[in-house]
């Protein structure tokens, strides 16, 4: 059985082996963690699933109330940290941006552990800034800085599409994405437009590029003479979600959006999906030995038989073979007079 979690709400899915226990969508759990178990939201039931999963963490089971005080304590505690940093940092005027506050107090080589993650454009001296932290938060205190891409991770928000941020939600690894993949998918250079909240290409980028990809390797190019139902026309541009081609018609002017099979021929689709070399026809010259086998047959006549020498334009193989057949008669002569 499979069971999903949540830190945050509409954060990323965690999934866990529910093992002994049975907790229902919206119940706190205790998921194990580098640093300790911590609370959790249940958000899928745990249910069975067609595969086996191995390695999946074990539910520590449900959150008591001792434990929903503690986590309640420690969001009030990474509150406070994140105005604190935000103050100290533009005390001492340093370019850096607080994205994060994590809270530690479960490990065991240390009491109170504060992580801060910070962003900024290059690197920063900041250890005036780590005592007065230590100070003033009375823990611990650890400052990593993360890239863009891990920034809008870390916050989340919402995407030019509407929803979460894939990195915030279900995104585990970040896949090189570059402008080429824009290119093969019609869409516009602007980065204002092909950019995420990070500020770098968008992820979803690199979800439809193989899909692109293989319909422009089967579909005719832009520019290309084709025959639709419709009647001849010139392929203006592609629909790739839909598989069909746009194609302006020669008649009329008009476009018209027609599918990828109708305006490629059978031949250009099979040799396109197929993975195997199509049969060879067959030559003709392996049909000439029936023809020529067919001609003793024909010539297999008696001799005192007279036809007209004009009658037949093929009288003269006719004339070589009798001959051919009467030396090999006066051969057996021979060899019998012996």
């Amino acid at each position: 059985m499979v069971m999903a979690v949540s830190f945050e709400r509409y954060g990323r899915l965690y999934y866990l082996d529910p093992g002994p226990h049975r907790p229902r969508v919206g119940d706190k759990v205790l998921v194990p963690t580098d640093d300790g178990p911590e609370v959790a939201e249940c958000v899928w039931a745990p249910q069975y699933v067609t595969e086996e999963i191995g390695g999946l963490p074990l539910c520590e089971g449900i959150a008591t109330g001792a434990d929903l005080d503690r986590d309640e304590q420690n969001r009030q505690r990474r509150a406070d940290a994140r105005v604190t940093a935000k103050r100290l940092i533009r005390q001492h005027g340093l370019p850096m941006k607080v994205v994060g506050i994590d809270f530690v107090d479960r490990r065991p080589d240390v009491d109170q552990l504060v992580i801060v993650y910070f962003s900024a454009p290059h690197r920063v001296d900041f250890r005036e800034l780590v005592r007065d932290l230590a100070r003033g938060l009375r823990a611990r205190i650890e400052l990593r800085q993360v890239g863009a891409r891990d920034e809008a991770r870390l916050q989340g928000g919402i995407g030019p599409c509407g929803r979460d941020l894939c990195c915030a939600t279900f995104l585990k690894d970040f896949e090189p994405v570059s402008v080429r993949m824009a290119k093969d998918q019609d869409l516009p250079l602007n980065p204002l437009k092909i950019s995420g909240a990070c500020g770098r290409l968008m992820c979803c980028l690199k979800y439809e590029h193989p899909l692109y990809q293989e319909f422009n390797a089967k579909a005719p190019a832009a520019g290309t003479q084709v025959e639709t139902p419709a009647g001849d026309g010139v392929v203006v541009g592609h629909n790739v979600p839909s598989d069909t081609v746009v194609v302006r018609l020669a008649a009329s002017g008009r476009k018209c959006a027609c599918s990828r099979a109708d305006v490629c021929s059978p031949r250009q689709q099979y040799e396109a999906s197929s993975t195997t070399t199509p049969d060879a026809p067959a030559k003709e010259p392996d049909m000439v030995p029936d023809v020529v086998l067919a001609e003793p047959e024909a010539a297999a006549e008696p001799e005192d038989t007279a036809e007209p020498e004009a009658s037949e334009p093929t009288e003269q193989p006719r004339r070589r073979k009798p001959r051919r057949r009467r030396r090999l008669h006066h051969d057996d002569e021979g060899d019998n007079s012996q």
